[in-house]
């Protein structure tokens, strides 16, 4: 389980780290449907590539450590979940957006709970283990 999780961990920190720096670099043209926005929305969608890559490197650095702290993991996954619920209000409010965006949402719902399960499951195999060590080595 913790070779799945750092894997794992390690794709969603290069992904958000090159994700947000694509955001940072393009502007509005990274967001597909937004080409023309305006100078307000692409100055927000600058600062939350910025946002995303930090958000990626903080995955990056949980996954180089050992063990792979699991409440680190647990609310790195959180705050992924909650933007994909973000998406789901902005559906709510503002009815279907462009499809990648669906796309996204989907990854968003579905990713953390993996991560969620692999954190729990790496928690107790770390437990399990320390529990069969003897005393005093």
């Amino acid at each position: 389980m913790a070779r799945a999780l750092r894997a794992l961990a390690q794709l969603m920190g290069w992904s958000c780290v090159v994700i947000g720096v694509f955001h940072l670099l393009l502007g509005n043209a990274a967001i597909p449907g937004a080409g023309s926005a305006g100078a307000t929305v692409d100055s927000w969608g600058r600062f939350m590539g910025a946002s995303f890559a930090g958000y990626g490197l903080a995955w990056l650095w949980a996954a180089r450590q050992r063990p792979i702290p699991a409440p680190a993991v647990r609310w790195l996954a959180g705050v992924f979940l909650l933007g994909g619920v973000g998406r789901l209000i902005s559906l709510a409010v503002h009815g279907w957006p462009q499809w990648f965006q669906i796309a996204l949402a989907v990854i968003e719902l579905g990713l953390p709970p993996v991560f969620f399960w692999l954190a729990g499951a790496e928690e107790r195999a770390l437990r399990d283990g320390a529990e069969t060590v003897p005393a005093g080595r």
